[in-house]
């Protein structure tokens, strides 16, 4: 079907919301018809949030026994042709990982938010944490590729949401949102549009259901077709072909090509001030909040700072950060983790990284970072 236009639930106006509420309406707004979950903090209240709403669209949630039950019954409900979403945060994503590669095997599309929190293992249940960067690309076993997308605000939960969900139906894979505690227990407003844009996955019957072009046709039970869906090796019909090498190879490089080579329409990033930066901080989810705000204290100081603000996570931006390397003096990232998002700029990166961190389960405040930047100036 492609992008069609859909109205959201409430109407058009400003309203004031947390970061889950507003995730919780931006997936009911891009056609989340089917919730899988289990509660867990500070994730519950997009649970909740989601079933005040399935009140009026009709949509149908159930509370799995577990996380990995959850997940599962996400994959189920979305081959029933509806778009689902779980949400869940650290010590839940752990468990669901292991069908989340089987998510990415069948080319399901499915949403999983993740609401950062102190880890490891149950760690602080209430505190805030940016942890699971790479727990979010490198989880799952296997040769793979991940579509990983973040908010920093309350309006940015709402839309990167409904993008979520259009990823995810585009290219037939699972997305993961990274929200953090403070961005998602956030109160500010939200603006609401008259309209916005969904995108349907294809279902035009114009090629088997695993393969015939890099993103095939997804048909769904009940069609009529004789759907084999596994997560063995399989070929264009999902017939089983665990023996056959060939398959197997060909398989494997589709997945990671439908995505690697669609990631400059995928990748995406705020840039704040970039234009005659000398200094380049980059940043994702709440620690971008704090940034910003140290970026523009250094500008009143006449120090040409610059944000770039990740809102995809994975692809990663690589070649547009390299570029921008060869442009500044020194680039710093702030985060609350241990270098999770500054390893990665550091591969590629042809002037000096710092990293910026914190992991006292607190967020990050702009004296922390201009501290941190003015012991390296």
């Amino acid at each position: 079907m492609g992008n069609i236009k859909v109205t959201p639930v409430v109407s058009p106006g400003r309203y004031l919301m947390s970061g889950n509420e507003a995730c919780a309406l931006g997936a009911v707004t891009a056609g989340c018809r089917f919730f899988a979950g289990y509660p867990i903090t500070p994730a519950s209240d997009i649970m909740t949030s989601v079933i005040k709403y399935f009140a009026e669209v009709d949509g149908k949630f159930i509370q799995m026994e577990d996380e990995i039950g959850s997940m599962a019954a996400l994959i189920g409900g979305s081959w029933g042709g509806i778009k689902s979403m779980t949400a869940t945060s650290g010590p839940g994503l752990s468990l669901m990982l292991e069908n989340i590669g089987l998510a990415i095997m069948t080319e399901t599309p499915c949403v999983v938010v993740d609401v950062q929190r102190s880890g490891p293992s149950t760690g602080q249940a209430t505190k805030v944490s940016q942890g699971d960067v790479l727990q979010s690309r490198w989880g799952t076993h296997g040769i793979h590729n991940n579509i990983v997308l973040a908010a920093h605000s309350v309006q940015s939960a709402f839309e990167q949401t409904i993008k979520a969900f259009n990823i995810s139906e585009q290219y037939r894979v699972p997305v993961i949102l990274l929200l953090d505690e403070t961005v998602s227990h956030a109160r500010e407003t939200l603006d609401i549009a008259q309209e916005y844009e969904a995108f349907n996955r294809e279902n035009k019957g114009e090629t088997p259901p695993f393969g015939g072009r890099l993103v095939p046709d997804m048909p769904k039970f009940g069609d009529g077709k004789k759907l084999m869906i596994t997560g063995s090796t399989h070929d264009e019909n999902g017939i089983r072909k665990t023996a056959d090498n060939d398959a197997h190879e060909k398989l494997v490089n589709r997945l990671n090509d439908k995505i690697e080579k669609n990631s400059s329409k995928i990748e995406d990033w705020d840039e704040y001030m970039m234009n005659d930066a000398e200094y380049l901080f980059i940043s994702f989810g709440i620690s971008a909040r704090s940034t910003l705000s140290s970026v523009k204290a250094l500008r009143e100081e006449g120090i040409k700072a610059g944000l770039m603000t990740l809102n995809t996570i994975w692809p990663f931006p690589y070649k547009t950060i390299k570029a921008l390397s060869l442009k500044v003096k020194d680039i710093f990232v702030p985060e609350l983790n241990m270098g999770q998002i500054a390893g990665e700029v550091k591969k590629i990166s042809k002037c000096p990284v710092y990293g910026i961190n914190k992991i006292n389960s607190e967020p990050l405040y702009p004296s922390e970072i201009i501290r941190e930047f003015r012991s390296v100036i």
